[in-house]
């Protein structure tokens, strides 16, 4: 990043792309709920992380920095009316083409109907990572999924680091009270 500031080096911009780009798309897509749309908010992040290198202070990792804006992106979109109404029931937005059956797939052989409750149990999953604030969602994910420390996921969220456990905590709650309800 530091070369991206200085140079406008266009090659290390690209490397940073290349190797965040999926993560973003990631992380997006879980706080999003759609494929399309996550791709879409990791594209414009690093649109703003080049428009916005001269600002980069290396205080902390650079993808802390990173996430702050994806999280800010991914929170903005969340919190759009029109996002809230194009839910769709199977965890994605409505626009969102079905999945295909190869996707679906199970390598390992399982049965019809152990993939059928498999595919149900994800959906689940899903649906109550979905139900989630943005903020805890948020949180548990840059910690759990992408590695975070408490700090590294404070710096993100622009809170305190007291601010974040509480977060995971409550999260973690919350899952597992309505993952409870299926088992």
């Amino acid at each position: 990043m530091l070369a991206v500031q200085r140079d406008d080096d266009v090659a290390a911009f690209e490397a940073l792309f290349r190797k965040y780009v999926q993560q973003v798309a990631g992380f997006a897509r879980s706080m999003v709920g759609s494929n399309a749309r996550a791709e879409e908010l990791a594209q414009e992040a690093f649109v703003r992380v080049y428009r916005t290198r001269r600002r980069y202070e290396p205080r902390a990792r650079f993808a802390t920095w990173l996430y702050r804006i994806v999280t800010n992106l991914c929170v903005s979109e969340v919190r759009r009316a029109e996002h809230r109404l194009n839910v769709s029931p199977r965890g994605g937005r409505a626009d969102d083409p079905p999945p295909d059956p190869g996707d679906l797939a199970d390598p390992d052989g399982r049965s019809g109907e152990d993939d059928l409750l498999a595919r149900e149990r994800m959906d689940t999953i899903r649906r109550a990572l979905s139900g989630l604030p943005a903020q805890q969602r948020a949180a548990l994910w840059l910690a759990r999924v992408e590695g975070f420390s408490y700090e590294e996921v404070a710096h993100t969220l622009g809170c305190s680091v007291s601010a974040v456990k509480s977060l995971i905590h409550r999260a973690t709650v919350t899952l597992r009270d309505r993952m409870a309800a299926y088992d």
